[in-house]
């Protein structure tokens, strides 16, 4: 394993450049890579590994500090060439992370799937800087380090795409969409549209629960409908501003996602799952 914050906290900064792949190199030079590497270190004592895991054959991994305010990333191809670094402060919001939703979700699907974005920093979660969407989770299905298999431009060759989705809690139904077209795996994304396909359920107390991406077709309730935990929505798809077939969930204290002021609310999971990047969560049956 390359080991990186070691070799920037030993002064090693242009053995770690020699390993960047070519078009990273193009965006930094190594004297300005080693002025960057020595600001943000300084005063760091060590760094701990936090991740380290292989989706789709690239290899992330993740380090942080004692202090939980700084930490590294990195993503490796197969060739063991870094292809992505970051470094990545972590900037932390205790009030919001510390309060949960009143209503006790389940996971809103069956089986195992694999939390690709969740938790409360950066690193775990890309959401966690927009207030209106910090403890949003987005979950694939895989297979032995793998979303898909076969052709990765046919959404039917991804273990997610199709899958049921279910009511994480019961409800009413408010909001759906269900004539959004399926983008083309790791193609255009549809931005005039970010959710594609979705379901918005009111469960009382001002807390709305978002499931996003569906497939084009696949929601299966209607506006005004009562439903149960665990009741089928719609099917897992590749809609909106997405690059390949997920899940997109979160639980706000607004149906408007959108709106200036919604705000995202930490999910209450049931049986305490805990529901963060790296992590394979299980549905059941």
């Amino acid at each position: 394993m390359v080991d990186a914050p070691k070799l920037m906290l030993d002064g090693e900064h242009r053995v770690l450049y020699e390993l960047f792949e070519e078009e990273l190199r193009a965006l930094v030079t190594v004297e300005q890579f080693e002025a960057m590497s020595k600001e943000y270190t300084a005063g760091v004592s060590a760094f701990h590994l936090v991740l380290d895991n292989t989706m789709n054959k690239l290899r992330m991994i993740h380090w942080m500090d004692d202090s939980g305010t700084k930490g590294i990333q990195a993503m490796i191809d197969e060739a063991g060439m870094i292809v992505g670094f970051m470094l990545s402060p972590l900037e932390r919001f205790s009030e919001s992370d510390s309060r949960y939703s009143a209503t006790t979700f389940k996971l809103p699907f069956k089986g195992k799937w694999y939390v690709f974005w969740g938790g409360e920093h950066v690193m775990d979660n890309y959401h966690y800087v927009e207030e209106s969407q910090r403890y949003a989770i987005d979950v694939v299905r895989t297979e032995e380090g793998m979303t898909y298999h076969g052709d990765p431009d046919l959404n039917e060759s991804y273990f997610a795409f199709g899958e049921e989705i279910l009511a994480g809690a019961s409800g009413k139904v408010i909001a759906i969409e269900n004539n959004i077209a399926d983008n083309v795996p790791v193609g255009v994304v549809n931005e005039t549209e970010p959710a594609g396909n979705y379901v918005i359920i009111d469960h009382g107390s001002h807390e709305y629960s978002l499931y996003a991406h569906l497939k084009l077709g696949s929601v299966c309730v209607l506006e005004g409908t009562d439903v149960e935990s665990g009741d089928r929505i719609g099917l897992c798809g590749n809609s909106g501003n997405s690059s390949e077939a997920h899940l997109h969930f979160q639980v706000s204290d607004h149906p408007d996602l959108f709106r200036d002021g919604t705000k995202s609310l930490n999910i209450n999971w049931l049986g305490d799952v805990k529901v963060r990047k790296g992590e394979i969560v299980d549905g059941g049956k």
